[in-house]
C-alpha cells in the first residue's frame, strides 16, 4: 500500500508563493505519474498539474498555466509543486495523486490533502 505525506499548505496573500511537496513510500513500487488536484468549497475536484514520472513530462491545468511548476524527485519518489502569484480562487484543499505500476496496468492513491489559502 502507498503512503502519500504532503506537506507546505498555508496561508498566503495574493500575488505571494507557496511550494508544495508530496513523498510517496510503502514498499517497492514504480510511478508512472505523480500530481496534484485540487478542491475548493462547494466545487468538484480538479487537476491542477501532474508528471509522467520517468520521462519528466509536466502537463498544466489551464488555471495553472504559467504560474504554477511542477518537479519531481525520482531517487526520493517525491514531487514539487511552485505556485507563483497565487489568487484568491487558487484557495482550496491541494490533493496529491500518485499512479503507480503494478503489473498488470496502473493504480492509483491519494494524500489526505494540504489546505491553501491565499487571502489578504
Amino acid at each position: 500500500q502507498v503512503q502519500l505525506r504532503e506537506s507546505g499548505g498555508g496561508l498566503v496573500q495574493p500575488g505571494g508563493s507557496l511550494r508544495l511537496s508530496c513523498a510517496a513510500s510503502g514498499g517497492a513500487f514504480s510511478i508512472y505519474r505523480m500530481g496534484w488536484w485540487r478542491q475548493a468549497p462547494g466545487k468538484e475536484r480538479e487537476f491542477v498539474a501532474s508528471i509522467i514520472f520517468d520521462a519528466d513530462v509536466p502537463s498544466y491545468a489551464d488555471s495553472a498555466q504559467g504560474r504554477f511548476s511542477i518537479s519531481r524527485d525520482m531517487a526520493e519518489n517525491t514531487v514539487d509543486l511552485q505556485m507563483n502569484i497565487l489568487r484568491p480562487e487558487d484557495t482550496a484543499v491541494y490533493f496529491c495523486r500518485v499512479i503507480i505500476w503494478n503489473g498488470a496496468g496502473t493504480v492509483g492513491y491519494w494524500g489526505q490533502g494540504t489546505q491553501v489559502t491565499v487571502s489578504s
